[in-house]
């Protein structure tokens, strides 16, 4: 107990600005008229939303004269499964509903805006009957005897 001095105060720490105080405009003022060096940086493209450059590779992207895109369904096949469907009696939305898909599928499918997917052609060829792949289109569905 002989060491405790009740009259002298210890600081331990100091706490200084914080990061946003420090580079307030009052800060840097307040900096410059104590006379501290005060160090000013320029960074490339501040505040500004420069995301998308063109670099090497978009440029060469750009220049290609292959168009990239993706295969549609062809328009025959949109056709095959709408005269099917009809002859059935079937709207798009009964015809979806028996295949578990979404109406606008179907739609698309007819219209020929969907990007072929086998499984589902595969759903409307069982479901109407007819086949929709390969050089036979139109044709009815032949029955294969399951192999066991």
């Amino acid at each position: 107990m002989a060491e405790s001095d009740w009259d002298t105060v210890t600081v331990l720490r100091k706490k200084g600005p914080t990061a946003a105080q420090a580079k307030s405009k009052q800060a840097i003022t307040a900096a410059q008229r104590r006379g501290e060096e005060v160090e000013t940086t320029k960074k490339w493209s501040a505040g500004q939303n420069k995301q998308h450059l063109v670099t090497k590779n978009t440029a060469k992207l750009d220049r290609e004269t292959e168009e990239l895109h993706h295969d549609r369904v062809p328009l025959e096949v949109g056709k095959v499964i709408q005269q099917g469907r009809q002859d059935r009696g079937m709207t798009q939305k009964d015809l979806a509903t028996k295949i578990n898909e979404k109406p606008q599928v179907i739609a698309d499918y007819e219209s020929g805006k969907a990007i072929p997917n086998n499984q589902v052609l595969g759903k409307i060829e069982r479901a109407l009957g007819k086949k929709l792949r390969g050089r036979d289109i139109g044709l009815p569905l032949e029955a294969k005897p399951k192999k066991k």
